[in-house]
């Protein structure tokens, strides 16, 4: 589990075929990684990946062809810059919410304005997704947890305070550009929930 505060800003070294799905190379950069640990998680622009390898500045881990199918990782070139996580402890404060670094669906930027020092940012959302995403609720974009401010039929808007630009990957990220998304644990367990006692009322 993650909670979507970015601990450190890295960037994508290499990707590498290996039998037919990818081997990626992520430098750590900011990160910090002194305690790293073989077959620990670290989510990668919200993909929670396993390190396979690593010395003192990166990690190697393997993507599926699923995960590339379904996230950005697959389209990023050598030098992108990544938002970084390592899985939270018991004892971490949850200063975001609750993120399991798997991808519900992939949105796109599609407009970013000035607002005083914040900046709003609207991307667009699948409609599968929409339903999960509530004004004032959380979504995690690209690993970072963010409140969302508005949500219509087409996507959502978040305000991005001036430390949350310029310490993640958002620095770099223009209008057009995809994004992972991943919706709040609490609404896709609650309609779980919700269509388990529907299914037992009209038994």
């Amino acid at each position: 589990m993650f909670t979507g505060i970015i601990e450190g800003l890295g960037t994508l070294a290499t990707t590498e075929s290996r039998g037919g799905d990818v081997r990626l190379s992520v430098r750590v950069g900011t990160l910090p990684f002194e305690q790293v640990q073989l077959g620990e998680s670290i989510a990668v622009n919200g993909v929670c990946l396993t390190v396979i390898d690593f010395d003192a500045g990166s990690f190697q881990a393997d993507a599926s062809n699923e995960t590339l199918a379904l996230t950005t990782l697959g389209g990023l070139a050598p030098g992108a810059p990544v938002n970084l996580e390592r899985a939270m402890r018991p004892t971490d404060r949850l200063g975001g919410h609750l993120v399991s670094g798997h991808v519900d669906g992939l949105g796109r930027v599609l407009d970013i304005r000035e607002d005083a020092r914040a900046q709003r940012w609207r991307f667009s959302a699948p409609a599968a997704l929409l339903r999960y995403i509530a004004k004032k609720g959380s979504i995690c974009v690209d690993g970072v947890s963010l409140t969302v401010n508005e949500v219509d039929d087409v996507g959502f808007e978040v305000a991005l305070i001036p430390h949350t630009v310029s310490h993640t990957a958002f620095a770099q990220t223009r209008v057009g550009d995809a994004v992972n998304l991943e919706i709040d644990l609490v609404a896709r367990y609650v309609e779980r929930l919700l269509g388990a006692r529907d299914a037992e009322v009209s038994a």
